[in-house]
């Protein structure tokens, strides 16, 4: 595939490589297959269906939950030269029927519609008319309970297969743990979909969390110092993003709010102010954000507590999609969990209820983390990050000390203890900080803990310090909480055990600066150096034409593309279409005008030069003799018996990724198979000849692939190079 689809890459979208998987999904789904496609947020899940529908005849039907997700992604295809539409509830009726009569025609190679209207039997009708290719399910959690996002409606979609027998399925979705992808397989009536997989790791976001005390100032201090950067930040009400949105703006920050209690005209005008630049952040509750295509979101800050892990690493994911580096702060308070559980008391539906508070609790207990964040992030999704340090988060950069922290723990566990004997029942986190602290508070005096002996001892450490505390005692196991939503404290037998010996406890000192100095600039990963005047010239002329187009910005150009013109200062045809991110269209329709501007600035600014751009490092596998830890599980399952195949089931990766281990160990000698197991003599020589033709070239696959005609498959192939690369290194010694 790679000989068809990469020039159309370089024509419409103006890049020279894929990103990981992109390849393989696109060969899955264009040999008719179905397929599952976990890609991160910025990992380029759009091209997965959009490349492929350039390259066949036929429509592509893309599934999507927004109205205004499809009209950015038309408008940015359009932007590329690319014939798409959309189908929904913002079109005046004339408008959808010229629309149906050109799909009629066969004149769009992409139809954008949402669930709801996709499964109304007039529309299926249609679709048997329109030479459907493909259905691409966007956001795919949607349709799984287990998600965090689920919408009944998505439920609905496996109809298709019977009105559209044999058109394959392409489901995508940033985020989904095992469980997840299992029922989205099952809902969409997929049979044996190939699964992608790829790392859940966004190297160019960095992760902060802070104690949460006057959100409003802390987000004001954040903010003000990234006036010209776009953000969004999210809370739990309503009420409370309009308070956000109202005391930025006071303090002269452009800033609107974004919540499902808007009127739908002022919700649009509101996120088409945030597309446009003319605000610079938004103030939202979860309706704001899924699909959302804006690529220089530079920060993210969750001002209240997510509800799960899943929405927490959907929502920063918005952050940095251009791959430029971004931020990811989160203020967090124990009251925000105990709030969101309180909402859970008078549902009807006990058993969802269970899983949600689950959720919940495991978002809590990632926010009380003192390890990495970005390994606690991905181990959640079932990725474990290899490294001790990520470099990109607070606690790695700024690593916990030690402290001896034996004597607060004896008096919080003693605390705990005694203010049960006096009362008769168990109180929770905030009160015994109380109790230490000396408060003289109703409750303390009403349950006589005013006469303990506990009662003041920790009266030089603020509360807040003691209630953290507990919290970080929770985690380790020496306090045991209740499960309801009182949350009350009794010390566990670790505990008991730990006051007895008398044991010294070592623990990792907490933060509790709540200024956001903490969190500032963490991660660099994926940064761009240019001609920083150039470059905010460049973003100024983007703007006058995108408001004269009425486009958001960012569909003339992103800001990567912008760093590269201000560090390559392109002057012809050519060099402009070697920007990465410019496409044939782009060069024709807004060349011109942005080598002009380089040239005027040039006129007055001498050129700089900037050292190469590295790429971020890639994570350090922990290895054996040359092989990695995933290439030797692969291998072990290999050695106990099993087919690629099997191997691939199990580990719930692709085929192509477990042909690939095998083939470094086979190249680095590690086993020493028959071929025979692999491939036949015949297919051998078929092999031979196309790699003649190839130059011999071993280390390009695709070109051996196309000569074949595609009927070997790669996995084939990476065996067989694996093999040929052995036998030339045991000639040449």
């Amino acid at each position: 595939m790679h000989h068809e689809l990469a020039p159309l890459l370089k024509q419409y979208f103006g890049y020279d490589s894929f990103r990981p998987l992109q390849l393989e999904i696109m060969s899955a789904t264009m040999a008719g297959k179905d397929v599952v496609a976990i890609l991160p947020t910025g990992a380029g899940k759009s091209l997965t269906f959009q490349l492929p529908a350039l390259a066949e005849d036929g429509l592509t039907l893309v599934i999507s939950p927004l109205i205004a997700l499809m009209k950015d992604q038309v408008d940015s295809l359009t932007a590329s030269g690319i014939s798409a539409t959309f189908l929904n509830s913002s079109l005046d009726p004339a408008e959808a029927r010229d629309r149906t009569e050109a799909l009629s025609r066969g004149e769009y190679k992409l139809l954008y519609a949402a669930p709801e209207r996709v499964m109304t039997p007039g529309f299926i009708a249609d679709l048997k008319r329109w030479n459907v290719k493909r259905i691409a399910v966007d956001e795919a959690h949607c349709i799984s309970e287990w998600g965090h996002d689920f919408r009944p409606e998505y439920r609905q979609l496996a109809e298709l297969r019977k009105h559209l027998p044999n058109i394959p399925f392409l489901a995508l979705t940033a985020t989904a743990t095992p469980k997840v992808r299992q029922d989205i397989a099952r809902q969409l009536q997929m049979e044996q979909p190939e699964n992608f997989l790829a790392s859940f790791n966004r190297p160019n976001l960095s992760y902060s969390i802070l104690p949460k005390s006057k959100p409003a100032r802390q987000v004001f201090e954040f903010v003000h110092t990234r006036r010209e950067e776009s953000g969004i930040i999210y809370l739990q009400s309503r009420k409370a993003t309009e308070a956000m949105a109202a005391t930025l703006k006071a303090e002269g920050i452009s800033a609107i709010a974004y919540h499902a209690g808007l009127d739908p005209a002022t919700r649009a005008q509101n996120q088409e102010a945030f597309l446009r630049d003319e605000a610079r952040i938004v103030c939202a509750t979860v309706a704001f954000g899924m699909g959302i295509n804006k690529p220089d979101v530079r920060y993210v800050i969750h001002a209240d507590l997510p509800k799960n892990i899943e929405g927490y690493y959907q929502e920063t994911g918005r952050a940095g999609r251009d791959g430029l580096p971004s931020e990811c702060l989160l203020l967090y308070s124990r009251g925000d969990l105990i709030r969101n559980l309180r909402f859970l008391e008078d549902t009807s539906d006990p058993e969802a209820a269970k899983i949600t508070e689950m959720q919940m609790r495991q978002m809590a207990d990632f926010a009380e983390t003192t390890g990495c964040r970005r390994s606690a992030l991905l181990a959640y999704f079932g990725e474990k990050w290899p490294d001790e340090n990520c470099g990109g988060c607070d606690a790695c950069l700024n690593p916990r000390e030690e402290y001896d922290a034996t004597l607060p723990v004896q008096k919080l566990l003693s605390c705990i203890i005694r203010a049960k004997q006096a009362c008769g029942f168990s109180t929770g986190a905030n009160h015994i900080a109380q109790v230490l602290a000396g408060a003289n508070t109703t409750k303390v005096r009403e349950y006589g803990h005013d006469k303990i002996t506990t009662y003041g001892i920790g009266s030089d450490t603020p509360r807040e310090e003691w209630a953290a505390l507990a919290r970080q005692l929770i985690t380790l196991g020496f306090i045991d909480v209740s499960p309801d939503n009182y949350q009350t404290l009794n010390v566990s037998h670790k505990g008991s055990e730990a006051l007895k010996s008398r044991e010294k406890i070592l623990l990792a000192r907490l933060p509790f600066t709540h200024s956001t100095n903490a969190a500032a600039k963490l991660s660099r990963a994926g940064s761009i150096p240019c001609d920083e005047p150039l470059f905010q010239a460049l973003r100024n002329l983007r703007k006058a034409i995108a408001d004269e187009k009425s486009l958001p910005p960012y569909v003339i150009f992103g800001d990567t593309p912008l760093r590269h013109m201000a560090r390559r200062y392109p002057q012809s045809k050519a060099d402009f279409l070697n920007i990465p991110g410019v496409g044939s269209q782009k060069l024709e329709d807004y060349g011109q005008a942005f080598m002009a501007e380089i040239k005027s600035h040039l006129s007055s600014h001498e050129k700089q030069t900037f050292d190469p751009i590295s790429s971020p490092p890639a994570p350090r596998m922990k290895t054996e003799n040359g092989l990695s830890g995933t290439q030797l599980e692969s291998l072990a399952q290999y050695q106990s018996g099993k087919t690629i195949e099997q191997i691939a089931k199990a580990r719930d990766m692709v085929t192509g990724t477990i042909a690939g281990h095998l083939a470094a160990a086979i190249t680095l000698g590690k086993i020493r198979p028959n071929p025979r197991d692999f491939f036949s003599a015949d297919d051998e020589k078929r092999i031979d000849a196309a790699l003649a033709s190839a130059e011999n070239d071993l280390s390009r696959l695709g070109p051996i692939h196309a000569a074949l005609n595609g009927e070997i498959p790669y996995e084939t192939l990476k065996i067989y190079a694996a093999f040929k690369t052995l036998e030339t290194v045991a000639g040449s010694s």
